[in-house]
């Protein structure tokens, strides 16, 4: 129970939301202010944590449920936080400063929270939990990456046929025109493939991305219909803010990595080292491990409080919010990820 109590630090987040959403002026800024400028300095501070779990220990972590419990309590917490935000956008006179505060608010825990968690659930064998990633999704309109993230990306993940790995010397910025529309048209063909498959009538129209597709849009019209305009317009660009972080973590995890082909023509499998690994602990807590991703994809089936530090992972210099952050100025990000990619070419082979 010790253990698992470190991953309440997302819940600090959300508590900074809600505080957005029933409160106003500065209040509405916190949300930002602690995920972009406190964790970045606290991660410069503080030492990364690159130790791992004894493997009895593992097997003790790894069938506790609390760790899941924690993850659940997520898919609640988000739904009402997202009743908060749609509900604090009928105050008739509130400001524009305010009204931004809080989109970006709910946007922040469209892709910290819901998108994030449902990526953990979303790879769990359980039909609830799986349920659970898709509701989570929902959230931030982005349920086709259920789909392409499990049966696209991690199986094209460091070669030229995965739109959300970066490619080198690719802007955040250009990426962000490849990957939004590239998961989105992939989506779209795996569903149909598998509906074809399994020979049902139609494929095109009866497939699970046809599925959120309506789910999505019968959400949003709820949204209007209940809360407005406002309301509805807030929610679909908070949505766009969970999409994008999301992106840019796709773009921080695998920026300028490839994998070899190999003889017989297709790509070696992947390795740790087709990952950016952070073990910088403010940021690994705040996204549940995410960014220890070289362990994911070497095995992603492997829960996430058990996820271990790589030795054969390239580094990032800082976690995952400064990451984003430097991303966003892509002269920066250059000369510092290019130096990286030098710095494991030797285990990379750039």
């Amino acid at each position: 129970m010790t253990r698992a109590f470190k991953y309440i630090l997302p819940f600090t987040l959300y508590g900074l939301a809600v505080l957005a959403f029933t409160k106003t002026g500065v209040y509405t800024w916190l949300p930002l202010v602690y995920t972009f400028i406190c964790i970045p300095v606290l991660e410069i501070m503080v030492k990364p944590a690159s130790n791992n779990l004894s493997a009895i220990e593992e097997d003790i972590q790894k069938v506790n449920p609390v760790y899941d419990y924690i993850l659940y309590a997520v898919v609640v917490f988000q739904f009402v936080a997202l009743w908060l935000f749609l509900k604090s956008m009928l105050v008739a006179d509130l400001s524009l400063s305010d009204t931004i505060g809080r989109v970006i608010a709910m946007g922040l825990l469209c892709g910290i929270f819901g998108i994030n968690v449902a990526h953990e659930l979303g790879h769990r064998v359980n039909f609830i939990e799986q349920l659970f990633a898709k509701s989570l999704l929902l959230t931030s309109l982005y349920m086709h990456f259920f789909i392409e993230h499990n049966k696209g990306h991690h199986k094209h993940v460091a070669t030229p046929h995965d739109p959300s790995t970066a490619k080198l010397n690719q802007s955040l910025y250009r990426f962000w025109l490849q990957t939004l529309p590239g998961t989105y048209l992939s989506a779209w063909h795996i569903a149909i493939a598998d509906a074809s498959k399994k020979n049902k009538v139609f494929p095109k129209i009866n497939n699970e991305m046809f599925l959120f597709q309506v789910i999505q849009l019968l959400f949003v019209i709820g949204v209007f219909y209940f809360f407005g305009m406002k309301a509805m317009l807030g929610f679909l660009i908070a949505a766009l803010i969970g999409g994008l972080l999301l992106e840019a973590v796709n773009y921080i995890e695998h920026y300028g990595l490839l994998r070899k082909t190999i003889d017989t023509g297709k790509y070696e499998r992947v390795l740790p080292q087709h990952s950016w690994n952070s073990d910088h602990i403010f940021g690994r807590l705040l996204l549940f491990e995410l960014s220890r991703h070289s362990d994911h994809h070497y095995l992603a089936s492997r829960k996430y409080q058990i996820l271990r530090s790589m030795d054969q992972a390239p580094q990032m210099p800082t976690g995952y919010p400064g990451m984003i952050l430097l991303a966003l100025v892509p002269f920066c990000w250059f000369g510092v990820m290019d130096k990286q990619l030098k710095k494991y070419a030797p285990v990379q082979g750039v």
